[in-house]
Order: C-alpha cells, then sequence, then structure tokens
C-alpha cells in the first residue's frame, strides 16, 4: 500500500436545532401558555489516534466529514435530540493545520486521544423560554448556531524511536529487514525507497524500539530536490539518527565521505535543531571489501570527517554486528526515556 503521508481533508460541525413555538392546547385548559422546546445541540467533529493505522490513505477518497444536525425542539417543552459526534480515527504522528489561517490546531500522538476540530452549534431555544410576566405568550424563539466549518491539512510525521539516513543504495532497507519483521523491498541493483518503512526491533522480551526506513535523502532534499521535505520531517520525531554509509561503492570513484557531508548539509538546511540530533555512524557493508583492508578503510572514512561520536561497523545483509548495535541502541533510548520521564517529573512539581 502507498504511503500517504499528507492529506488534505474538510470536517463540518452539526448545526443546532432552533427552537419552537407551540403553545399547550387542551380542553379546559383555556390559558395552557407556551410549551416550545429547545432545538438540540450539533454534533462537534473530532480526530482520534488509532493505532492500528499508519497512513493517511483513507482520505485520499473520504474528504468530507459532516457531524450530525441538532433537531429542532418540539411542543409540550420537548427537546430536540442533540446530534451525534464525529469520531475519525487518524494515525499516531498526524499534525492537524487549518488551511485558511495556517494554524497548527494539535497534534494526535496517543491511542485513542481525541482532538476537536470543529466545534458543534449551539442549540436555539423555544418559546417557553421567554415567557414572564409581562410577556405570557411570546411567539418568538432564537435559531441554532451553525456549527463550525474547517478546511485541515493533515499531516503524518512517522513515529519511531529510530530514524535511518544515507544516499540512496546505503543498505538501510536491507538493514530494517535484518533487524525487524519490515519487508521492504530490496534488490541487486540500485534503486531509492520510494515511502517510509517502519519495523519494531525487540532485542528482548518487553524490549523493543521502532525504526523508520526513511527514504534515501539526495543533494538539494532540503530545497525539494528528490522526495526533499516530503520526507526529510519524518526524522524530526525520532530519538537517535542512524546515519549509513555505503562503504564499497560500486563505482570505485564515489566517495562514501562526500556521502556522509551531503547528508549532514542537507539536514543543517532543513533544520538546525534536527542536525543537533544524536547521530551515530554505521559503516555498512563491510562484507564486500577484503578482511585485510577493512580496518583501515573505515579508520580512514572516520578520520576524514573526523567523526566524535559512536562508530559501528557491520554487513547488514549477513546479520553481522547487527545485533550488538540493536543492544546498544536499546540501552540508549531507554536511558533517555528515563531521562524525559525526570524532566517531565520535574517539571511538573515546579508547576505544583
Amino acid at each position: 500500500m502507498k504511503f500517504v503521508d499528507e492529506a488534505n481533508i474538510r470536517v463540518e460541525a452539526g448545526k443546532g436545532g432552533n427552537g419552537c413555538i407551540s403553545f399547550r392546547r387542551e380542553k379546559y385548559i383555556p390559558f395552557g401558555g407556551p410549551d416550545g422546546g429547545d432545538g438540540g445541540d450539533g454534533g462537534s467533529v473530532y480526530l482520534v489516534g488509532d493505532l492500528n493505522m499508519n497512513t493517511l490513505q483513507d482520505f485520499r477518497f473520504t474528504r468530507r466529514f459532516a457531524a450530525e444536525n441538532g433537531q429542532t425542539g418540539m411542543g409540550k417543552n420537548c427537546t430536540g435530540k442533540s446530534g451525534e459526534d464525529l469520531y475519525v480515527p487518524v494515525p499516531l504522528g498526524t499534525q492537524v493545520y487549518d488551511i485558511d489561517t495556517e494554524e497548527l490546531l494539535g497534534d494526535v500522538v496517543t491511542d485513542g486521544k481525541s482532538l476537536m476540530v470543529a466545534k458543534a452549534g449551539f442549540h436555539g431555544l423555544g418559546n417557553a423560554r421567554f415567557k414572564s410576566s409581562t410577556n405570557r405568550a411570546p411567539r418568538q424563539n432564537s435559531p441554532g448556531s451553525m456549527g463550525e466549518h474547517r478546511q485541515l491539512r493533515l499531516e503524518l510525521k512517522v513515529l519511531a524511536d529510530v530514524g535511518l539516513l544515507g544516499l540512496p543504495n546505503a543498505g538501510k532497507s536491507t538493514f530494517i529487514r535484518g533487524v525487524s519483521a519490515a519487508k521492504p523491498k530490496v534488490a541487486d541493483y540500485p534503486f531509492t525507497t520510494l515511502h517510509p518503512n517502519l519495523g519494531v526491533v525487540s532485542v528482548e522480551a518487553h524490549r523493543s524500539f521502532v525504526v523508520a526506513d526513511i527514504p534515501g535523502i539526495i543533494e538539494g532534499a532540503a530545497e525539494g530536490a528528490g522526495l526533499g521535505l516530503q520526507f526529510l520531517k519524518h526524522v524530526s520525531r525520532t530519538r537517535l539518527l542512524l546515519h549509513l554509509v555505503d562503504v564499497a561503492p560500486p563505482d570505485p570513484e564515489h566517495d562514501p565521505v562526500e556521502d556522509v557531508r551531503v547528508i549532514e548539509t542537507e539536514l543543517k538546511r532543513y533544520s538546525d535543531e534536527l542536525a543537533g540530533y544524536e547521530r551515530w555512524l554505521v559503516l555498512n557493508k563491510i562484507d564486500l571489501l577484503p578482511e585485510d583492508e577493512r580496518e583501515q578503510r573505515c579508520d580512514e572514512i572516520i578520520s576524514r570527517l573526523d567523526w566524535q561520536g559512536p562508530v559501528y561497523k557491520l554487513a547488514a545483509i549477513k546479520k553481522q554486528g547487527t545485533e550488538a548495535l540493536c543492544y546498544r541502541i536499546m540501552e540508549y533510548i531507554e536511558e533517555k526515556r528515563e531521562r524525559e520521564q525526570n524532566e517531565s517529573e520535574s517539571s511538573t512539581v515546579e508547576k505544583s
């Protein structure tokens, strides 16, 4: 199924029901008085996080979502039925923008969390509400108000702990196939992944993390070249970036060091914050180098880059070195989760 990460939709909250003008007319009760009931409230529209969805594919075909209108009030002081609220499921990681104002309305990141995107109209009042000592037979009511109508842009940013960076054919798809149950396309000819793939990496029982295979970034991506901004934004939610590099490219003239610098440049152009994320260098495809040249080749790349962070050497297709890397990633993520939790608790205590 095609990965769809952006969609435009229209949401319409229900209109409130009008109030009723009615008078009590019964035998032997000559002065029954007004008994017009209020209308019902309209229904609101909510977007709700759904863990089982991972794409905005459904919104390519259904673009209008309308909640029910409230019913008009009735005689005998009967209130009209309120319209049902409409709950529209969206994948976790969906950001919601008002197209007309470009306002960010909210971010759906929790399963079951709902976000109101169109508020219901309020009910109108029946004539019984206008009865007074000086107005014993009011012939007035109020109409229900209109519900909100909005044009929305939904943007999905992949929710993953680890994002894979690298030029096309760096081995990202092979890596994610080797460490998880995800099955992105791999082949023995050059091509690039066209949509993100998510995989759950389980290192032990109750210890796992999510890794995202982001489509290959090329030079000029931050300005829109290739898949450009369409997928660079997906790495902005991750806790850790793995920068995969092909140490044995098919073209002998191809320089892995330049590959790294291209990605670094695009990250900085896209976002200084993203460029500052924790990033580990993963030298992939070492199995394609003669054993006596591997260490020298890897050391040369590290030295020319003046790389100060962690470095891992592996052959993803043979799962060589992947297990040790996954355990270290798990430890890093657990440490970061604990720090985030402690910071959140400290912030809560300070506010109270």
